[in-house]
């Protein structure tokens, strides 16, 4: 999917209520902003056979993704462990990620901090201008913390050195029906998605005494032609409409 990242959040803290995800906000915003689009989140748990599984399908596509969480010292921290296993190569003390930690840290990153230095051999760091404790990029894949005050930072710094070009912008137009069933109009919206490839038709209903739909195209091209479309063939069958800013 061209123009688009992953972003993958790991932590049982997640799935089991006591944290709620930020990440998707903080990073989708940059994305977006860029004209890039999310192409799908996923939630995945500490479980070191799991994320192994994971992180080796999506690292055998093409897509860059983005990784918050588990990248710390504590036993519950398996991210890095579980990138070098998928990617195949050792977890070993980087130079450059020891010496960062060295410097803010002095004597005191020994025995503990150092340890986040750990990482998977071949990988490049991701600097952390709030605690110097880098994150790291291998296979397309941008590992950070599970802070988003500090992940979005580093993530901005990625998109800034790597993707600098940015993507093409997407956009949408929709238009607003009420008092029709959705059901209704799904021939009408088979017709114009089949019509219209290069975009993607959306169909928002609302729970409301009376029905109300947000109809729609998203993409990259004119949807001049599509969102026409649309209002002819919502006029031909009676259905009044009103545009949504």
């Amino acid at each position: 999917m061209e123009g688009a990242f992953g972003i993958i959040v790991i932590g049982d803290e997640i799935l089991n209520g006591r944290r709620r995800d930020r990440h998707f906000e903080a990073l989708g915003g940059l994305l977006r902003a860029r004209g890039f689009k999310v192409a799908w989140l996923r939630i995945l748990p500490d479980d070191s056979d799991y994320l192994v599984a994971e992180l080796r399908r999506t690292m055998a596509e093409a897509m860059p993704v983005f990784c918050c969480g588990g990248i710390g010292a504590t036993p519950d921290d398996r991210t890095r462990d579980c990138a070098a296993r998928a990617a195949g190569v050792p977890l070993e003390p980087h130079a450059g990620a020891v010496a960062e930690i060295e410097a803010q840290f002095g004597a005191e990153a020994y025995p503990i901090r150092v340890r986040m230095a750990e990482l998977p051999r071949g990988c490049d760091l991701i600097p952390n201008p709030h605690s110097r404790i880098p994150g790291f990029s291998l296979q397309r894949h941008f590992f950070m913390p599970g802070f988003p005050a500090m992940a979005k930072p580093m993530a901005q710094w990625v998109l800034d050195t790597h993707f600098a070009d940015g993507g093409p912008a997407e956009h949408e137009v929709a238009i607003r029906v009420r008092g029709v069933a959705e059901s209704s109009l799904v021939d009408l919206m088979h017709e114009l998605s089949a019509r219209f490839p290069e975009c993607k038709l959306f169909s928002l209903p609302r729970l409301a005494p009376e029905p109300l739909i947000e109809l729609g195209f998203r993409g990259r091209n004119d949807l001049q032609g599509p969102i026409e479309a649309l209002v002819s063939g919502l006029a031909a069958r009676g259905i009044p409409y009103e545009r949504v800013d």
